[in-house]
């Protein structure tokens, strides 16, 4: 990972990181989610069934496609072919994605879960350490981000395996109303150019620590905690994750340049932390730089999430210019739903 040019734009990069605490409270409902899936692929059919059953979504939302379910990475054109196909068949109620596969994953220079949620567009990539166009759905207070912004957030239904899709599915179902008594872990480490997002750390506990627990440990490792509910980090390989247990419905990432590049690679794929037992993670799939923008707000993540909405909703509202990275997990999770507004 390439670290920021100078110290006054790392500044700016985390000063635009202060928390705008939100008001509302919703979690989205099977009506407003379609599902994607391969009709090439027989794993992809079989996701998006086993997600239909347990999530109860309408058959009028069940989308199918068809590309090469082998390839880590689509170009423009095959995209533009699948992504027509996918816009015409949807809904008009449909404000969410589930994309049932684990691949492709990157659409050229955009993540395959950013090129869905707006199309493809090359602003939102980056050659280099620059900056990319934001989302508008960026800490909004937005419960209809295809009605307000022409948004549609996705998310893909992916796993090292299908049977760790099929636990991942279970466990963010589980989840629902759990109210979990869980923990968030922000650790700082000793990566600098990946510990970009500590710097909010203080500022998180101070607004949201009467929400729950919330503890900032500097090290590099999180051991054999029983409680994770939240677990945000910045390395390019993290280890003994197995060691803890994560809640239903638990948000684990590291900040890190290939996260995103699911299978394979020099860097730690954020399918780890699901096979570990958290219910969603990211990563970015083209080299962002360590810009904290690119990446989830731990803050607003938790925020967000506490107050009821969809895991779906939650994450991507966490990440200011998320053209780069993917979105893994079950999108409707909603642990807290139903909290009154705090």
């Amino acid at each position: 990972m390439k670290s920021l040019a100078n110290a006054a734009q790392c500044m700016m990069v985390c000063s635009a990181l202060i928390l705008m605490l939100s008001t509302n409270v919703c979690a989205v409902s099977a009506n407003q989610l379609a599902v994607v899936f391969n009709a090439s692929d027989p794993e992809s059919r079989e996701i998006a069934g086993y997600y239909q059953q347990q999530r109860q979504i309408p058959q009028a939302n069940m989308i199918a496609i068809r590309m090469p379910g082998h390839k880590a990475q689509i170009n423009r054109q095959e995209f533009a072919q699948v992504y027509a196909q996918v816009v015409a068949a949807t809904p008009a109620k449909v404000q969410f994605y589930a994309l049932a596969w684990s691949k492709p994953y990157r659409v050229a220079c955009m993540s395959v879960t950013s090129a869905f949620a707006f199309g493809f567009d090359e602003k939102y990539c980056a050659k280099g350490c620059v900056a990319t166009a934001p989302s508008a759905y960026f800490n909004s207070s937005s419960e209809q981000p295809y009605t307000d912004f022409k948004i549609r957030p996705a998310i893909l239904l992916a796993g090292s395996s299908l049977d760790q899709v099929r636990a991942m599915i279970d466990r963010g179902v589980r989840a629902d109303h759990s109210r979990p008594e869980g923990t968030a872990y922000l650790l700082s480490t000793s990566d600098k150019a990946r510990n970009v997002r500590a710097g909010i750390y203080p500022d998180v506990v101070v607004r949201l620590g009467d929400r729950l627990p919330i503890q900032i440990v500097e090290a590099n490792v999180l051991r054999n905690k029983s409680d994770v509910m939240f677990y945000f980090t910045g390395l390019k390989s993290v280890a003994e994750i197995e060691s803890n247990t994560f809640l239903d419905g638990a948000i684990a990432d590291h900040l890190t340049s290939s996260g995103g590049n699911l299978f394979g690679g020099a860097q730690m794929s954020a399918l780890h932390w699901l096979d570990a037992s958290a219910t969603a993670s990211y990563g970015t799939v083209v080299e962002p730089c360590a810009f904290p923008q690119k990446f989830p707000n731990p803050g607003i993540v938790i925020d967000r999430y506490t107050r009821g909405e969809a895991l779906i909703e939650a994450y991507w509202k966490s990440v200011q210019w998320p053209g780069q990275g993917v979105f893994v997990g079950e999108p409707l999770a909603a642990p807290y739903a139903g909290q009154k507004d705090l």
